[in-house]
């Protein structure tokens, strides 16, 4: 039997290989997809083919943002309804994603393929190139339907267990473009439409296999009814929204980088066809560099998130350490690949007999000895941006994502290339200085989240201390504490746990639910307790899961004092617990906050009753539940009646049974 990994204590080196291998083998194996398809077309037509595919290029972005808007959304859905135990709702989820991929992959299968004329021109294309174009993208119009039903369903697969299938499968369809590029290029002499036709041969042998997989689907038993859709699709989708924009942030740069380039190409020597195919071909050879990086810092994320939950801090750094060397060492070996051998590189996609043979080199030595001049840096861009996704700071992360495409190098590309009228010089060498611009940011940003570390473990190891203080001997009693902010409920539930000898959980309670999670301790205490009123994310969902089921173990092992967290409600099932609320008056509530909580006074009551209207929507999102009713609780006090010591030795009188 096959020993599961421990991410506590198994070498680093040994869980990167077993987590990052396969997902940079992956991401490498799409990389490799593309630029196989370029080189036979490159070598079978020449610069407008390679021109022609990377015009195009946009609109396969596009289908795989489409398909990661519901793929990415139905794998996290699916696991979220399942770690809750809504086995239904889970199915219900997996089903209607399944059917909304095909009617969307259709719909936007007929539509791409009518706006293509108008689609083509807006991508940068040229006039020479637009024939061409339109030849390849028609037919990859047509087998958008299946790249984007396959694309999703391979997410789902994962979510479900089985990711070296979603792996085969499309393994199954790179080996198959690849065996047929030559055949219809060369041996039937399709050109372009050869290589589109074989990529699309490929993409519907990818698809059945994972419409197949559909009645092999382990994790939850699907019926007709769960592939009706209703309204709860748009949750589904809403989990998918943050990777549908970042892939739509890629398609911005290429469309931008498409147009700058033929439109300040065509007053050079290289003219506009030529820094167009180029571009196309340098992005695909660079795929193969993103995707090494990218897997590296994929892989080490559940390393990075459960040690860091489980406030393992040494390790996280160890671990940070080792995967910023890792793709340094990969970013430089590509970067002197780039720089010493560009002429060598791109030849591989264009016959030396090519008319345009001299210029294509040329251009692509410029190119590579500009705008990716110095693109090893890019490592530490995208290694921060996935740590700090894994550390649960979402948005620090997206924009991490976004800073040197869309923030630094557009503005900076057009500001030389417009501005300055520096042309198509200026915007090569935007590339170099948005590198530089950005890896600075990030050792900033980087830097910021490794000192956090060492703050966050001595907190750690003073909350430790505290908890070693336990010797009540009585029958095991949990008891569940809801107070209003401000009422004094918390220090009640501490005073409380003292006298009894019992531990307290409150911030502790956040850490156990970081390492339950793999969510940071920084993400929790901002959202913890908060319910907003639009869209939630699943970090939320993930966040009150992992509070759930550590309130469960803890109420399963000792005796204990648990503040807020819907705890109630948790353990409404659990004999031996006591459900208290706290309440206090509003001037008193404004008083205590400005004394303990240092808010200003004219902002004080504005605060109180912000903060209990969130405990209270969150409790209702929850637990569907008014969190005044007093059916809830066993015992519901003001504490401002005997005080916050007072109201604590009547709570310890009642739970030890001692006469008042």
């Amino acid at each position: 039997m096959k020993k599961e990994l421990n991410l506590e204590k198994d070498k680093i080196n040994k869980l990167l290989l077993a987590f990052a291998v396969p997902c940079v083998i992956s991401l490498l194996i799409n990389s490799i997809y593309n630029i196989v398809d370029q080189i036979f077309i490159g070598k079978g037509v020449g610069t407008v083919g390679n021109a022609a595919t990377n015009v195009i290029f946009p609109l396969i972005i596009i289908y795989g943002a489409i398909a990661s808007l519901i793929g990415n959304g139905a794998s996290a859905n699916l696991s979220l309804k399942l770690g809750e135990g809504k086995e239904k709702e889970a199915a219900s989820s997996l089903g209607q994603a399944i059917t909304i991929t095909f009617l969307i992959s259709a719909v936007v299968g007929v539509l791409s393929f009518f706006a293509l004329p108008t689609l083509i021109p807006l991508f940068g294309s040229t006039e020479t190139v637009y024939p061409y174009a339109l030849s390849y993208g028609r037919i990859i119009a047509i087998g958008s339907p299946f790249v984007i039903i396959y694309t999703a369903l391979s997410n789902m697969i994962r979510a479900d267990g089985s990711p070296k299938y979603a792996m085969i499968m499309l393994v199954i369809g790179a080996v198959i473009n690849i065996i047929l590029d030559p055949i219809f290029i060369f041996g039937f002499h399709l050109g372009v439409a050869g290589g589109a036709i074989a990529t699309v041969v490929g993409q519907i042998v990818s698809c059945l296999i994972a419409i197949f997989y559909i009645r092999k689907i382990k994790s939850v038993k699907l019926t007709k009814n769960d592939f009706k859709i209703n309204k709860s699709i748009l949750r589904t989708l809403g989990l998918g929204l943050s990777s549908f924009i970042t892939q739509m942030t890629v398609l911005v740069l290429f469309v931008f980088m498409n147009n700058m380039l033929t439109k300040l190409g065509a007053s050079t020597h290289f003219g506009a066809d030529i820094p167009l195919s180029v571009y196309g071909i340098i992005s695909k050879i660079n795929s193969l560099y993103i995707s090494s990086i990218l897997g590296i810092a994929i892989g080490a994320q559940p390393i990075i998130g459960f040690n860091y939950g489980a406030g393992n801090y040494k390790r996280v750094k160890e671990t940070l350490k080792r995967v910023l060397t890792i793709n340094f060492i990969i970013g430089i070996f590509f970067n002197l690949v780039f720089v010493l051998f560009p002429g060598q590189l791109v030849s591989l996609f264009i016959t030396a007999t090519d008319a345009n043979y001299e210029l294509f080199i040329e251009f692509s030595v410029l190119m590579c000895r500009s705008f990716v001049l110095i693109m090893g840096l890019n490592a530490l861009e995208i290694t921060t941006s996935i740590v700090v996704q894994s550390l649960g700071n979402v948005i620090k992360a997206t924009m991490v994502s976004f800073l040197r495409q869309i923030i630094l190098f557009i503005p900076v590309a057009c500001l030389l290339g417009l501005v300055f009228q520096k042309g198509i010089y200026g915007v090569l060498y935007a590339g170099p200085i948005a590198d530089i611009l950005c890896f600075l940011a990030c050792i900033f940003i980087f830097g910021s989240e490794y000192l956090k570390l060492s703050k966050q473990n001595e907190t750690k190891e003073i909350e430790q201390e505290e908890r070693q203080k336990i010797n009540y001997h009585g029958p095991k009693i949990v008891i569940t504490i809801s107070r209003e902010y401000g009422s004094g409920g918390r220090y009640v539930g501490k005073i409380l746990a003292d006298s009894l000898g019992i531990s307290f959980y409150d911030k502790e309670l956040i850490r156990l639910a970081a390492q339950e999670s793999g969510l940071s301790l920084e993400y929790i205490e901002k959202n913890d307790q908060k319910k907003k009123a639009t869209y939630v994310n699943n970090n939320d969902d993930r966040l009150f899961i992992a509070e759930s089921k550590t309130i469960k173990k803890i109420a399963s092992k000792e005796s204990c004092v648990i503040v807020g967290r819907c705890a109630d409600f948790v353990l409404k099932d659990n004999k031996n617990v006591l459900k208290v609320f706290l309440y206090s008056d509003e001037e008193s509530k404004v008083k205590r906050a400005i004394k303990y909580y240092k808010l200003k006074k004219e902002h004080a009551l504005k605060t109180v009753n912000k903060t209990n209207k969130e405990r209270a929507k969150h409790y209702k999102f929850y637990t569907n539940q008014d969190w005044y009713n007093v059916n809830n609780y066993d015992i519901m006090m003001n504490v401002d009646k005997n005080g916050v010591e007072k109201t604590a030795d009547y709570l310890r009188k009642i739970i030890t049974k001692e006469e008042k």
